[in-house]
């Protein structure tokens, strides 16, 4: 263990984790307030580390899913960390070892990936260590915090923190929606499909969970397909035009 490497590591998690706190604190809450334990939210926390992820996951749980739906979810919300992982096993340090590379493996997030490809040395295991310690620490005790929370309030506060709950992820999706017409085409047609395999009687033999699957993949293979991401030259190529117009 280098000592430099793994502090230097632990520096650079500090604001990824104070992020990952407030975000896995609404998981707990939502968890708790769903009937799960408090011990399930934090198991749950502690061996995915998937924003995402889990919400899915709970929202399959609570859906009734079976196995099958849920690791089918998994992968499809999931599938971006085994690219990020190839991604950064061009930059790790090449004495590491198979098992060293299971427990990085781990701790790849959005946000720990993005600060590591961006180091221009070498990733090493210390490095890595330090900088995934932290995060599972504030993602794993925000849920902690939440799930306890919620547990001590009253009923009546509980019951109205579900409803801020959803008011919350309403005001992090409408602002963006509002200047990205890819976002807002995304969430419209989600919506719009969540309300059919709901309403419409011919769809009831698709179960909660498939449905959940089935939304996630057609609404973001849509927005995929009208909407690819141009590469950074083409981007301000375009904008310049625009500007010039």
């Amino acid at each position: 263990m280098n000592r430099r490497e793994f502090t230097l590591g632990l520096r650079h998690g500090v604001p990824i984790c104070l992020g990952y706190f407030s975000v896995s604190a609404a998981f707990g809450m939502m968890a708790v307030l769903s009937g799960l334990p408090l011990w399930t939210a934090v198991a749950i926390s502690l061996t995915n580390l998937t924003s995402a992820g889990q919400f899915a996951g709970l929202n399959l749980i609570l859906a009734g899913g079976t196995y099958l739906e849920l690791v089918v979810s998994m992968v499809v919300i999931n599938i971006r960390y085994f690219l990020m992982s190839l991604s950064l096993s061009q930059k790790i340090d090449e004495r590491m070892g198979y098992l060293k590379r299971l427990c990085i493996s781990y701790g790849i997030t959005d946000e720990i990936f993005a600060v590591a490809v961006q180091r221009p040395k070498t990733v090493t295991a210390s490095y890595m260590a330090g900088l995934i310690l932290l995060p599972v620490v504030g993602w794993t005790g925000g849920t902690f915090v939440g799930g306890a929370v919620t547990e001590a309030l009253p009923e009546s506060v509980s019951s109205a923190l579900g409803i801020a709950l959803y008011g919350m992820f309403i005001a992090i999706v409408i602002p963006v929606a509002r200047y990205q017409k890819a976002v807002l085409f995304t969430v419209i047609l989600a919506v719009a499909m969540s309300l059919i395999l709901t309403y419409v009687p011919v769809f009831s033999i698709v179960s909660g969970g498939w449905g959940i699957i089935l939304i996630t993949v057609l609404a973001s293979g849509a927005a995929a397909l009208l909407f690819p991401v141009k590469p950074e030259g083409e981007a301000e190529s375009g904008q310049e035009e625009r500007q010039e117009a």
